[in-house]
């Protein structure tokens, strides 16, 4: 039995100090070949040891205002996710409440 397999891409070029300057990712499945991106979460669970391991990373020329717009993103779609794995109405209702609240306090208006 065949079994189709997709491979998710990450390249980081750093500086002398190992920051990130740049970040490039694939997914070829998804039609996506080397875009550059200025910030990425990754989170995996371990599920041996019951935690989550993570990289986050965003370049030196990301904006604070666009940063903040990112982190909020992801929290809503994070909650969305949270649904679609729990069911869980009320939690994601409070979540987004949450992620309302926080779209407010920072201002963050439009797209």
């Amino acid at each position: 039995m065949a079994v189709h397999t997709s491979e998710i891409n990450l390249k980081v070029e750093m500086d002398e100090n190992r920051v990130p300057e740049k970040l490039f990712w694939s997914a070829e499945d998804g039609g996506i070949k080397q875009e550059e991106a200025k910030a990425m979460f990754l989170s995996v669970w371990d599920s041996a040891q019951q935690e989550t391991l993570r990289i986050d990373l965003w370049t030196k020329e990301m904006p604070v205002d666009e940063m903040k717009r990112f982190f909020h993103q992801t929290l809503v779609t994070m909650a969305d996710t949270f649904y679609r794995a729990t069911n869980d109405e009320k939690m994601t209702a409070t979540m987004k409440d949450f992620c309302d609240y926080m779209a407010e306090k920072l201002e963050l208006k439009g797209p």
